[in-house]
């Protein structure tokens, strides 16, 4: 809704107009307007570090009136959450869909916002037919690594001079710092990582290239990145950043973990983000309940969906305090982390809504279904 400059509006001129209670209200309107624009995150933390936010398509096309002015006031960085995914860009051998990323694309640049593309390979959210030929056989090394080469080039060349930054390879890491079981490794073998870095400096020498992963605070899985990095920097392939997810929750994880780990991949010399952030306030379901349809089960909705008609006062205050350590900490590092970017934009659009479990309200981001910045928000930036 536009709402007009204050200084050029008066009651008397508008009684003509309106009724007189719509008069007396106005000041109530132009102050939620003004509630609304009065505090930018990425003016507030423009010393500090780029803020930015994922989008999902439904954002991307404007299906929810708002967000996309939200985001334009609001954050100087964007991701897609989805639509630059393999199985999104790329569905078929002969097939690319580049007109959703292509909108995401034109909103930053016109914005003036810094691009990052996610994602160039994953285990997750790619179609089968990548790793087989046309009889429904396994591909051999030689023919997956000229299919990754190809969709690599496809990609960054579609988005060369437009996009800053690729998360070229996401999520390769087991807790434990094995390398995942996946089709990429099993038959490309554990150096499908480097050719991916390869790939994709040789299509675009100009863009950062990262290292994308979630639990980075576990001491095994932060030694492995850690060793990774150094193994691609003693070859001679480029990896710019390490990008650390950050979906969190109330008392989990220990942030001194997580400071141990903006340390160590500072200590190899490259960039550090965090990529994915975002706090639930709900129960983690144990492994039996995961994925089910929270609508389907009264039990489990009293158990593991208990907000759903609003977040109590003390747990709000408690979602407070987990934002002040963690804002508290991104600052205290802000010489070595370059981008802080949350995992959606409002409550209403979260992921953490349908997992792991779905049909669950939950409450992870800085604003709310209204697209209001949280007030607590505020109180810990001032």
């Amino acid at each position: 809704m536009f709402v007009p400059d204050n200084s050029l509006i008066s009651c008397a001129g508008l009684k003509r107009f309106v009724p007189i209670l719509a008069c007396l209200l106005l000041p109530v309107t132009l102050q939620a307007a003004d509630a609304k624009t009065e505090l930018q995150l990425k003016d507030h933390f423009a010393e500090q570090f780029k803020i930015g936010a994922a989008l999902s398509e439904a954002q991307i096309l404007d299906k929810k009136p708002g967000v996309l002015d939200l985001v334009a006031q609001q954050f100087n960085s964007l991701t897609a959450e989805n639509v630059m995914k393999w199985e999104e860009i790329h569905p078929s051998p002969q097939q690319y869909n580049f007109s959703t990323p292509d909108k995401l694309v034109s909103f930053g640049q016109k914005h003036g916002m810094y691009m990052v593309g996610h994602t160039l390979l994953w285990h997750q959210q790619t179609p089968d037919w990548v790793f087989e030929d046309g009889k429904g056989n396994l591909l051999e090394r030689d023919s997956l690594l000229e299919r990754l080469q190809s969709h690599i080039n496809t990609v960054l060349e579609q988005y060369k001079g437009k996009v800053q930054a690729w998360d070229v390879v996401n999520e390769a890491f087991n807790e434990d710092g094995t390398l995942r079981d996946s089709k990429w490794l099993a038959i490309i073998g554990p150096d499908y990582i480097e050719k991916a870095f390869e790939y994709a400096h040789q299509a675009d020498a100009d863009i950062a290239l990262y290292y994308n992963d979630y639990n980075l605070f576990k001491p095994a899985k932060r030694k492995a990145v850690v060793k990774l990095v150094k193994q691609l920097q003693s070859k001679g392939i480029r990896i710019d950043g390490v990008g650390i997810q950050g979906h969190y929750a109330l008392d989990y994880p220990d942030l001194n973990e997580v400071e141990n780990s903006i340390n160590a991949f500072a200590d190899t010399g490259v960039t550090v983000m965090f990529t994915e952030v975002d706090v639930s306030v709900l129960p983690f379901p144990d492994e039996d309940n995961q994925g089910a349809d929270i609508s389907l089960d009264m039990a489990l909705q009293q158990q593991f969906n208990p907000y759903a008609d609003g977040l109590p006062s003390d747990v709000e205050q408690q979602l407070a305090q987990r934002y002040k350590q963690i804002i508290d900490l991104f600052i205290k590092h802000q010489q070595k982390i370059d981008r802080v970017t949350f995992w959606g934009v409002d409550d209403g659009q979260t992921w953490r809504n349908d997992w792991p479990m779905t049909g669950r309200t939950d409450y992870p981001l800085l604003f709310d279904r209204e697209l209001q910045l949280k007030p607590f928000v505020k109180d810990i930036i001032n």
